[in-house]
Formats: C-alpha cells, sequence, structure tokens
C-alpha cells in the first residue's frame, strides 16, 4: 500500500491511464526511470490485456503505484484524484483490437468514449483553479484518418478524420471531446495519433506477437487477404519518448503524429519475423521450429488499405527513433524467446476460445 502522506513530496502526480497494458507498461516504467520525482499512479481495470506481471522491475519503487480501476465509473476516478492529488494525466486506457470492435462495438463506446468523458469532466472539476498548471495528455491513434492509397501522401495533423471501423470512430470521438474541453472549458490538452506499436509485452491478439507464438508453437500464421494492407510500425519504447517529449514540450491544445517511418505490408512483416525467429532459435537451439505456413483467410470487414504518419511536426520538437526497424523487430523477438512462460499465461483459455473465433476459417 503506497504511503499517501509523501505524496506532496512529488513534483507531479500522474494518472497514467491503462497502465498495465502494452504502452501502458512501457510508459509507466519510463516515467518512473526518468522522473524520480513524480509519483505515478497506475489506474487501469485489468480486463484481458492488462498484466502487472509487465511491471514487477518497478512495483516496489518509491514513485510508483498501481490502483484498480476503471474509467468508465466517474465516482472511481474522482476518489483516485482527491486521494492522490493528481496534477497531470497520460491518458492510454482504451479497447485497442479492431476484430473485437466489429463483433461489439458498444464496449468500444463505454470505454473509448465515456471512459475518456469521465476522465475529462473529472479533470475539469479538479483542476478549476488554474488549468494551466495541469495538463492532460491523450494517446489516440493514427486509424482515425481512415485509409491511404498507396501514393498519397501520409497523414499529417490536419488531415480531415474519416474512421472506417468501429475502433476508429470510438477514437475519434474521444479526440474530439478532448478538443472540445479546450476550447471550451480552457483545458490543459495534448493529443498524439500514433501508429502501429510493436515490442515487449504485447498481447498475441495484435499481428507480431501472435505471428511470434504460432511460430513457437508450429501454428500456421492466419493472414487477413491478401497481406498487402500497409501499416506504418512504431517501436514502442520511441512512442513513449515521444509521449514524455508532447507531455513536457508539447503546446497546449495541439496534435502530434508519432510514425516509426517504417511502412510494411503485413506479409513485409510475417516474412521478416519468420526470418528472425528461425534465426534466433539456431542461435540459442531453443525450440524445434520448423518454418510455419501462412494460410490465407477472408479479408477482416472494412479493412483500411494503408496508414503512414508524416512525422514532421513531432520531429520539429527534437523527436526521432532511436533504432533501426530491423534492430527493433530482433529485440522484439529475442524478448518473446526469453519470455515464453508470459506467453503461455496469457494465452489462456479465454485467448483460445477467442482465436478460434476470429481465425475460424483459417484453422
Amino acid at each position: 500500500m503506497f504511503d499517501t502522506t509523501k505524496i506532496d513530496s512529488f513534483k507531479k502526480r500522474i494518472m497514467i491511464t491503462g497502465g498495465a497494458g502494452f504502452i501502458g507498461s512501457h510508459c509507466c516504467r519510463y516515467f518512473v526511470n526518468k522522473y524520480p520525482d513524480y509519483l505515478i499512479v497506475n489506474f487501469d481495470a485489468l480486463t484481458y490485456a492488462g498484466n502487472l506481471g509487465n511491471l514487477r522491475d518497478i512495483e516496489t519503487k518509491d514513485n510508483y503505484c498501481f490502483v484498480l480501476g476503471d474509467i468508465r465509473k466517474s465516482e472511481e476516478v474522482s476518489r483516485i484524484f482527491e486521494r492522490y492529488k493528481i496534477t497531470d494525466v497520460i491518458h492510454l486506457a482504451a479497447e485497442s483490437h479492431v476484430d473485437r470492435s466489429i463483433k461489439n462495438p458498444n464496449v468500444f463506446v463505454e470505454t473509448n468514449v465515456l471512459g475518456t468523458l469521465n476522465l475529462l469532466n473529472v479533470a475539469k472539476e479538479f483542476w478549476k483553479e488554474d488549468y494551466s498548471k495541469h495538463r492532460f495528455h491523450h494517446v489516440s491513434t493514427d486509424e482515425v484518418y481512415g485509409s491511404l492509397s498507396e501514393n498519397e501522401h501520409p497523414f499529417k495533423e490536419t488531415n480531415k478524420y474519416m474512421p472506417h471501423s468501429p475502433y476508429s470512430a470510438s477514437k475519434a470521438s474521444s479526440d474530439h471531446f478532448v478538443r472540445a474541453f479546450h476550447d471550451t472549458y480552457g483545458l490543459n490538452v495534448t493529443i498524439s495519433n500514433c501508429s502501429n506499436n510493436y515490442g515487449p509485452n504485447q498481447f498475441p491478439e495484435k499481428l507480431i506477437p501472435l505471428v511470434i507464438n504460432n511460430i513457437l508453437n508450429s501454428k500456421e500464421i492466419p493472414v487477413y487477404g491478401n497481406g498487402l494492407n500497409i501499416r506504418d510500425w512504431l517501436y514502442v519504447e520511441d512512442h513513449t519518448s515521444a509521449i514524455d517529449l508532447i507531455f513536457h514540450e508539447g503546446i497546449n491544445g495541439e496534435t502530434y503524429n508519432v510514425g516509426g517511418h517504417n511502412e510494411k505490408t503485413n506479409l513485409d512483416i510475417i516474412n521478416d519475423l519468420i526470418d528472425l525467429t528461425l534465426e534466433v532459435n539456431k542461435k540459442t537451439l531453443k525450440n524445434v521450429i520448423l518454418k510455419p505456413r501462412i494460410n490465407f483467410i477472408q479479408d477482416r470487414l472494412g479493412h483500411d488499405k494503408r496508414y503512414a504518419i508524416d512525422n514532421t511536426k513531432i520531429k520539429a520538437l527534437g523527436w526521432k527513433p532511436a533504432n533501426s526497424y530491423k534492430k527493433n523487430l530482433e529485440k522484439t523477438v529475442r524478448w518473446y524467446f526469453k519470455n515464453q512462460k508470459w506467453l503461455e499465461d496469457v494465452t489462456n483459455k479465454e485467448y483460445q476460445n477467442y482465436y478460434k473465433t476470429m481465425y475460424k476459417n483459417g484453422e
């Protein structure tokens, strides 16, 4: 239990929502280690993708605490704001998987839209004496901009919103609410719209950990459509450094697009992962792994063709990715090799049932 008598000793007391998830856990770790004079309050509902095992290395740090809570419940949010004297918010909590949004869009509205609105309302009330002393940073997605053709210029912050999936529609709505609270009430906000993240601790419903997990378990790799949909891939640690920069240096009311400048087709990613996994396995002699079969399955409904990010605005703040795509992808593969127990724990019966439902026509 965190000693609340120490709260006033911290320069900032930042609530990071969704801090037990993939990006959230990396964000918590980054801020806890870089800013010992900040208290990081990890507020997470621990749904299927939340895992406190992601944070064992910082769970005993003096400037970190975890609070089980749900952003859909405003009374819980208010209680945490009051108890920990929250000065700032980095909002990452979200339902984020497109396939799940197609099957059950209501959950995405409840969490991504109403949950964000609850946070904004509580922040507006608690910080009303002087909004300029507090920041509400909202993490969103490039999917709100819709889809690009192969020859179109990458998304800029001025692109119109044209979401195509229930997931991206819910994130677009949450972005609009954040801007509305800035324009209407004067809340000090920033928004970042990021491309596809990858790295350690990512739940294996997303492409990269799904492929690695299937290779390690000698399963076929399901690929939607022809596999030629293009995404821009951003290493998660590069993303957290961008969040840090925007949180501290971003202009009130502004949006910043964050991408890795790594446009790859899904097939490119899968083939790179197959080659890397077989190479790493050969060096470590860890498993008996055969080259997997790729199985093309029925395309996802409303599947966007291409996402790409124009990084000009955030680079002007001084940000750039730390390492190359190849180095980061190899680091990611090596992490999953070393942490196969983590994969086993998260790919439990509930996940297996989900997997079979989503990809049944590929088995």
